[in-house]
């Protein structure tokens, strides 16, 4: 494989905030950015989004080597960060622009997805089906600057909400982590 060649993973996994940190720590990631994706609205504002009329979801875009990295590393990563069993939803987090989508790039990712999926769903971790959406990638808007890499401009509140969304506790009692 082209070690020059970089690629694209895009994730819906409610609020966009606590999906960018886990794939930023990952050896292979180029670049993560927060955003929105999957609806209907063309550059939509953090206002329009929570609206939850555009159709768009918070997602996090990601650009990896390959060389380094495989997207079912990525799917690893994407599964332990989120509750896949909750449609329309993420912890606290209500609304369809928090449901839970792998946006994939081509027919490999696609494939790549729904097997990913399928593991997930026997595995029987979750105790419930996986409802999370596998659906083909559209135009991502990068979410307005202050939203970018939050954990880092505001640690203690971004520690705050992902303690006091629930997200923190489930991903122990899930993952042991």
């Amino acid at each position: 494989m082209d070690s020059s060649k970089i690629e694209r993973a895009v994730f819906a996994g409610g609020c966009f905030w606590c999906m960018q940190h886990p794939f930023d720590e990952l050896n292979g990631v180029v670049s993560t950015a927060v955003g929105y994706t999957g609806g209907h609205k063309e550059n939509p504002t953090y206002e329009d989004i929570c609206s939850g009329e555009t159709g768009h979801t918070e997602a996090i875009e990601i650009h990896f080597n390959p060389a380094q990295i495989a997207y079912s590393e990525l799917l690893d990563t994407f599964w332990k960060n989120i509750d896949p069993t909750t449609p329309n939803r993420q912890f606290a987090d209500v609304g369809s622009q928090y449901k839970t989508v792998i946006f994939y790039q081509d027919e490999e990712q696609k494939q790549i997805a729904e097997s990913s999926k399928a593991e997930m769903g026997r595995s029987g971790i979750h105790g419930k089906p996986i409802v999370t959406v596998i659906a083909p990638a559209s135009v991502f808007y990068k979410a307005e600057e202050y939203h970018q890499k939050y954990y880092e401009k505001c640690p203690a509140r971004y520690e705050r909400y992902k303690s006091g969304s629930g997200r923190k506790k489930y991903m122990k009692k899930i993952w042991g982590k």
